[in-house]
C-alpha cells in the first residue's frame, strides 16, 4: 500500500474524529486545504473508496448520520482493538506528519525504542501462530545469559521498551522479559493455548508499570506540589487515581499494589511528593532515600 495513500486515510479519520461529525462538504474544504488533495476536491465516490479501504485496515467504521447527513466514527471495537487502534492510528499520523517534516528534521528529536524493529514482528508472530519462543536472555541481575522458552501471552511497551509477558517454561510460572535484552530469538515448532480465563488487558490493571506480585492492592495517598500536580493530571499514574485540590498542593488517592515500578516512580519525583499512606510504602521510599543519601 502506497504510503501517500494511507496518510490519505489517516487525514480522513483524523479530520472526522477531531470535527466529531462532519459532511461530505465540510469535509472537502478541509480536504482542499490540506497537502494530500493534488489540487482535486474529493469526489463521493473516492470518499466512499476510502471509508471501505480505512474499514479493511483499520476496522474503523465511518458512520453516516443520515438524518443530517454527518459522518462521524462508530465507536463498536473491544477495549483491546480500540487501544491497538488507537495507537497505530497515532503512530501513523506522527509518522506522515515527520514524513513531510523533511526540511525540519534536524529540530525534531526522537527517543530511540530498542529492539521494537528487531525482536517485535517475531515475537508478535508467534502469538498469532500460538507457537513457544525461545531465546537467550541477558538479564541484568545476573553474569551469564540463560536460555528461556516461553509461550508468549502477550506484549506491553513501559517507558519506551518492549516486554513479552508469557508462562516460562522452566519456572513454570507467568513472567515478563525485556525484548531488549534477548539474543538468538527465534520460534519453535511447540503449540500452546492462552488460558481461556488469561486477560492480558487485566493482568497490570492493579500495577505501575510492568512488574507484578501477589500482594493485595492497598489504598495509596500522595502529597504532590501543586506544581506537579500538572503533571500528575495531564499523565495519570493509574486509572484509580482521584484528586483532592487545595491551595499549595494536591492528595492524590490511588488503588495499587505496591511493585518496585511504582516505587522507582515515586523516587523520581524527589521532593515534589510525599508518601501519607499506606505505613510501609513511606517507610520502604524512607528506607531507599537513607541508602541513597549514604552514598554522598
Amino acid at each position: 500500500m502506497a504510503r501517500n495513500q494511507v496518510a490519505k486515510y489517516i487525514w480522513l479519520i483524523d479530520t472526522i474524529e477531531r470535527r466529531k461529525r462532519i459532511t461530505l462538504a465540510e469535509l472537502n474544504e478541509q480536504w482542499m486545504q490540506s497537502s494530500l488533495c493534488d489540487g482535486r476536491p474529493l469526489s463521493r465516490r473516492t470518499f466512499f473508496n476510502y471509508r471501505d479501504a480505512i474499514y479493511d485496515t483499520f476496522g474503523i467504521t465511518l458512520a453516516c448520520d443520515r438524518a443530517t447527513y454527518e459522518y462521524y466514527i462508530a465507536h463498536d471495537e473491544t477495549e483491546a482493538q480500540s487501544r491497538l487502534s488507537r495507537w497505530l492510528l497515532d503512530s501513523m499520523s506522527i509518522n506522515g506528519m515527520l514524513s513531510d517534516s523533511q526540511d525540519v528534521s534536524s529540530r525534531i528529536i526522537l527517543e530511540n525504542v530498542p529492539s521494537a524493529r528487531q525482536h517485535l514482528p517475531t515475537v508478535v508472530q508467534a502469538m498469532k501462530q500460538g507457537l513457544r519462543i525461545s531465546y537467550s536472555y541477558h538479564s541484568y541481575q545476573r553474569v551469564n545469559a540463560t536460555q528461556v522458552t516461553l509461550e508468549p501471552y502477550f506484549v506491553k511497551i513501559f517507558k519506551q521498551l518492549w516486554y513479552v509477558i508469557g508462562f516460562d517454561m522452566k519456572d513454570k510460572r507467568i513472567k515478563t522479559y525485556s525484548l531488549d535484552r534477548m539474543s538468538d530469538l527465534h520460534i519453535t515448532r511447540e503449540k500452546f493455548h492462552m488460558p481461556e480465563d488469561f486477560d492480558p488487558i487485566h493482568f497490570f490493571e492493579d500495577c505501575f508499570g510492568i512488574t507484578q506480585n501477589q500482594d493485595e492492592p492497598k489504598d495509596i495517598v500522595l502529597r504532590v506540589s501543586s506544581t506537579q500536580a500538572k503533571y500528575f493530571r495531564a499523565l495519570p499514574l493509574h486509572p484509580s487515581q482521584q484528586e483532592e485540590v487545595h491551595d499549595r498542593y494536591s492528595i492524590f488517592h490511588y488503588r495499587m499494589k505496591l511493585t518496585y515500578d511504582l516505587k522507582e516512580e515515586l523516587m523520581s519525583h524527589g521532593s515534589n511528593i510525599e508518601v501519607i499512606a499506606p505505613p510501609e510504602l513511606k517507610a520502604q521510599i524512607v528506607t531507599e532515600l537513607k541508602n541513597a543519601l549514604s552514598n554522598y
